[in-house]
């Protein structure tokens, strides 16, 4: 299927192996990320981050980044064909290159137009292509696809898991179709705990933060 074009940045290897920039890293900025400069018109808006809020009016969605976390929405963005599909955001831990005794957590959100997979009828399609290049790269898959609640919006998420020697790398990924686009909510973390926490950031226009629905 055509969609598979921005499943590499949903990946977590190829997304914490970034070869090191040249220039400065990038820092969020107050003013608002005008998509790459070849973007055409029907091209949705990537949002901005202000005061640490990283909010989407087109898709009606906000994400409240953590302490001190790197943006590199700008870099990934460079590296994509907005016409075809769109990094909203991209933020980590620490620099991608940066070495350390932790899974380095990220959050990655990208929008592709519906029209460019002909394949696609839900949500639940985007997760054929996504578990079989993730599970590629040596994850496990912990839950299938499952139905989840995002301030009322509907979503479908799916959960994988890699053991990397004496620590564990989690990546929850959330997808849901809006204004003709598959949007992709992914989180990488060391815990399923802090996968959780990552999603609870995540708030929605008329709706309140992406929970775990309760099973009772």
């Amino acid at each position: 299927m055509r969609f598979r074009r921005l499943l590499f940045l949903l990946v977590p290897i190829p997304v914490l192996q970034l070869q090191a920039q040249q220039a400065p890293v990038p820092q969020a900025s107050s003013k608002p990320r005008p998509g790459p400069s070849h973007a055409k018109a029907s091209v949705p808006d990537a949002g901005s981050i202000n005061d640490s809020v990283y909010r989407n009016t087109y898709f009606g969605f906000t994400y409240k980044l953590p302490l001190a976390w790197v943006d590199r929405t700008p870099d990934m963005q460079a590296d994509s064909d907005a016409a075809k599909g769109l990094v909203l955001l991209a933020i980590f831990e620490r620099p991608p290159e940066a070495q350390g005794e932790t899974v380095n957590s990220a959050v990655i959100i990208a929008a592709e137009p519906v029209a460019s997979s002909p394949g696609l009828k839900s949500a639940a399609d985007y997760f054929g292509p996504l578990t079989e290049l993730t599970t590629a790269k040596g994850f496990k898959v912990v839950s299938t696809p499952y139905k989840f609640a995002l301030g009322g919006r509907p979503s479908v998420r799916g959960d994988f898991s890699k053991d990397l020697g004496k620590l564990t790398m989690q990546q929850a990924s959330l997808v849901e179709l809006a204004r003709g686009y598959v949007v992709s909510f992914t989180f990488l973390s060391g815990s399923a705990e802090e996968a959780d926490a990552l999603i609870e950031r995540l708030s929605f226009a008329g709706g309140s933060s992406g929970k775990r629905p309760r099973s009772d």
